[in-house]
């Protein structure tokens, strides 16, 4: 067997609710992924947050040591970090303090991810290495958040966040105590009628056993199962709910680690709301989910799959919701990523960024559903405050200021737009932002005229030949327009020609 070549070290930290968690590891070329170094610690983020709203100060210095210290382990491994906070951080009013605070003092850069980029990572962690057509249906159970995603393949297809995890149950009813009958049943009321609210009853195409990946739901298989199986009925699930109330704190500790014990009436209550609400037949507990799946999300980041259409199905849905022109929007996506091919050796960017030019490309008009007048700005202010699962809020800032430019003023460096941005990433958003101009000058007419494009260097020159499928008079006009900004950033002249596709041809014989 041939060996493998280590490419990259990666480190994922997951800031939940209930506990702090590092893992760094080598990723390879072929997207396996190898463990180097683990920690956990239950700093417990979520500890009063869902009575007063924010992370109290003791925490939050808790969390601030724990954070140094995984970013000194990373940095002695030179490892590549991603650290996200689920529901604890992107629900707390004191969130960007604590972000803020981060940074300065650990030096990480902490994103506060959405419900839905939360279910897509899990997924990833739990299914990494599934056969491409098989269909899986995934839960997470967080401190503040329940996560659950249907997949095929690797691939999330259906993601949903509910709003209601262990720790928040705990805190709302005080279960971490004894539990009578009466607040058992209230629980049990709450959690179903949160399920219901955020899912759907049953979701076709999707096998009734469950991979549950968080671990609560580990730890209560675990209990419920028969001996020797890894998986748990609905019915056994509803016997353990019934025998943890009956249990004692005591009892609890003894069964469970402490922290464990403590929420284990919660999470139980929430699986088996769930498997009522989705008819399961049972739930099998698995050892990854979120961080692993961080991991992965690193890995294919760093060895892109161009032919990888997830980030750009999610574009496409953020685009129907503000009703977008979808041909108009893929027509520029398209023409676009030809330039960006076949230009590679002009703008010498990373391949990294490809996904940035295609989502900026297919988004660029969507602030149309706000005003006309200034839609770029309104395209701009949408994408940095929408849920794109696959970006990073980082990347989905850059994403936005590549759209704003696509229109109207240049992507000057000095541009007050281009604030914030390092001198590399302001390059890079100049770089693109011009190439979504051209593409979008191709289609100005927005009845897709061009079938395809060819571009090519010559010496100081781009020779863009176009190959037409009907009259195009008005795209290259326009692109003509843009050649003046284009020659500006890419010190090269752009000389456009235009010639009838054989299939335009062969149509009219």
């Amino acid at each position: 067997m041939k060996p493998k070549t280590t490419e990259i070290l990666i480190a994922a930290i997951d800031v939940g609710a209930n506990a702090v968690r590092l893992e760094i590891a080598r990723g390879f070329s072929d997207g396996s992924i190898e463990s180097v170094h683990q920690e956990r610690d239950p700093v417990r983020p979520g500890e009063g947050l869902y009575q007063t709203g924010v992370i109290p100060a003791v925490v939050v210095d808790r969390l601030i040591g724990v954070l140094r210290r995984y970013a000194i382990i990373c940095k002695r491994h030179q490892a590549r970090v991603r650290a996200v906070g689920t529901s604890a951080l992107r629900e707390a009013k004191n969130r960007e303090d604590i972000i803020r605070r981060v940074k300065r003092e650990a030096g990480l850069v902490l994103e506060a991810i959405s419900g839905k980029e939360e279910a897509r990572l899990m997924c990833l962690g739990v299914l990494s290495g599934q056969p491409p057509k098989a269909r899986s249906l995934c839960i997470d159970i967080g401190g503040g958040s329940t996560e659950v995603a249907g997949a095929i393949g690797e691939r999330p297809v259906k993601l949903w966040s509910v709003a209601i995890g262990s720790v928040r149950l705990t805190e709302i009813f005080k279960s971490h105590r004894e539990v009578s009958p009466k607040q058992l049943r209230l629980m049990r009321e709450f959690a179903r009628e949160a399920v219901e609210e955020s899912l759907p009853a049953g979701i076709r195409g999707f096998p009734r056993v469950a991979l549950g990946s968080s671990g609560s739901i580990r730890a209560l298989i675990a209990m419920a199962a028969a001996e020797g199986t890894a998986h748990a009925t609905a019915e056994q699930i509803s016997h353990a709910v019934e025998k943890l109330a009956r249990m004692d704190p005591d009892e609890r500790h003894k069964r469970f680690d402490a922290r464990r014990a403590e929420i284990i009436v919660a999470g139980a209550v929430i699986l088996e709301a769930l498997a009522n609400h989705l008819s399961l037949h049972a739930v099998t507990a698995v050892d990854r989910g979120l961080r692993h799946g961080v991991l992965v999300d690193l890995v294919r980041r760093r060895f892109r799959d161009v032919d990888d259409s997830s980030l750009i199905d999610a574009a496409r849905w953020m685009g129907r919701r503000f009703f977008f022109d979808e041909a108009h929007a893929m027509q520029v996506a398209t023409l676009a990523m030809a330039m960006f091919d076949q230009l590679a050796g002009l703008h010498r960017l990373p391949m990294a960024v490809r996904p940035y030019l295609e989502v900026a490309s297919v988004l660029h008009d969507i602030g149309h559903s706000v005003s006309y007048q200034k839609h770029h700005r309104h395209t701009e202010y949408l994408i940095r405050n929408g849920d794109i699962p696959g970006l990073a809020d980082r990347e989905r800032d850059i994403v936005a200021r590549i759209a704003r430019f696509h229109r109207r003023s240049p992507p000057d460096l000095h541009h007050p737009a281009m604030e914030g941005l390092s001198p590399g990433e302001a390059r890079t958003v100049r770089k693109l932002a011009t190439l979504l101009r051209v593409a979008d000058a191709l289609d100005r007419s927005h009845a897709q005229p061009i079938s395809k494009l060819r571009a090519e260097m010559h010496g100081g020159k781009v020779a863009l030949r176009l190959f037409t499928q009907g009259p195009a008079d008005l795209e290259v006009w326009d692109v003509e327009h843009e050649a003046q900004l284009f020659h500006r950033v890419f010190s090269a002249k752009l000389a456009v020609t235009t010639a009838v596709s054989r299939h335009a041809r062969a149509a009219g014989a």
